[in-house]
C-alpha cells in the first residue's frame, strides 16, 4: 500500500539520504510489469509527496492540463455559431457545478463573468 499524507512525509524524513529508488520503493510506489519486474513509479510517489506537503495539483484537471493531458492554453475561440465555450478543464479548476450563475459584464474588448449575487470586490 502506499503511503501518503503525513505518513509519506514521515517516511521520507526517516530515510534520510536513501536513493530516489529505495525511497519510492519503501514508500509502496511499486507496481509489477507483465514479465514480473517491479516498476517504480516515480510520478505518483512526487504526486503524492506535493499533496502532502500541501501543493495540491486537483484531481480534475487542476493541474493545468486538459483531458488527455494537453496544457491548457487559457485562450478561447468564438465558434462559428458565435458561441464563446469555456471547457471542463476550466471550470473544474473552479470547482464550478451545473447551475452556477454568473453575470456577464462587459468591457472595452474584454468579457468578465462574476458569480451571481456577489460583489465585485469580493473577487
Amino acid at each position: 500500500m502506499a503511503l501518503t499524507g503525513a505518513d509519506l512525509l514521515a517516511k521520507v524524513l526517516e530515510l534520510g539520504n536513501a536513493s530516489k529508488s529505495d525511497l519510492v520503493r519503501a514508500c509502496g510506489y511499486v507496481s509489477s510489469k507483465k514479465d514480473g519486474s517491479e516498476r517504480l513509479n516515480f510520478t505518483a510517489f512526487y504526486e503524492a509527496l506535493l499533496e502532502a506537503k500541501g501543493v495540491s495539483l486537483g484531481t480534475d484537471g487542476g493541474n493545468g492540463k486538459g483531458r488527455g493531458g494537453r496544457s491548457l492554453s487559457y485562450v478561447a475561440t468564438v465558434q462559428g455559431n458565435g458561441n464563446l465555450l469555456v471547457g471542463k478543464a476550466y471550470t473544474a479548476m473552479l470547482d464550478l457545478r451545473p447551475g452556477d450563475e454568473f453575470e456577464i459584464k462587459l468591457g472595452r474588448k474584454q468579457i468578465r463573468l462574476v458569480p451571481a449575487g456577489s460583489t465585485e470586490a469580493e473577487e
